[in-house]
């Protein structure tokens, strides 16, 4: 699969070309991230905001989980990808979870933000915030 770094031109959601915005808000978990020491051996706080680009099925919804992008696949991913071990950069953790993402056909763009808690004293957050779309 090649992923574009380019502007994504793609509306979130636009029912004229058949796309959804499937999102997970705020998800918090503890990683094992960054550059430092301390950081390699200590999970820590982060804040994870995924937006996707989805295309809908041809067919009806028929009220069936089978015929939408389910959101908990997409926490089910970010779980098990933090579950791997250290990584040392926020972007690197951004990268997987947007390939992770567009693993599925209907996903056509991604947009992942991650911030750290409590990397640094008194700011409320930092990261990084990404947007990679299907070519």
């Amino acid at each position: 699969m090649d992923i574009s770094r380019k502007e994504s031109s793609l509306p979130i959601a636009n029912a004229g070309q058949g796309l959804v915005h499937v999102f997970v808000r705020d998800l918090n978990v503890d990683a094992v991230i960054g550059v430092h020491r301390h950081e390699k051996v200590k999970p820590q706080p982060v804040l994870i905001n995924i937006d996707l680009t989805v295309r809908e099925d041809a067919g009806p919804l028929e009220d069936k989980l089978a015929n939408v992008y389910d959101y908990e696949v997409i926490v089910e991913g970010v779980r098990a990808i933090i579950a791997e071990g250290h990584v040392r950069l926020v972007e690197t953790l951004a990268e997987r979870i947007a390939q992770f993402c567009l693993e599925d056909r209907r996903v056509l763009a991604a947009r992942v933000r991650i911030e750290k808690l409590s990397a640094i004293a008194g700011a409320r957050s930092v990261g990084v915030e990404i947007e990679r779309m299907r070519s």
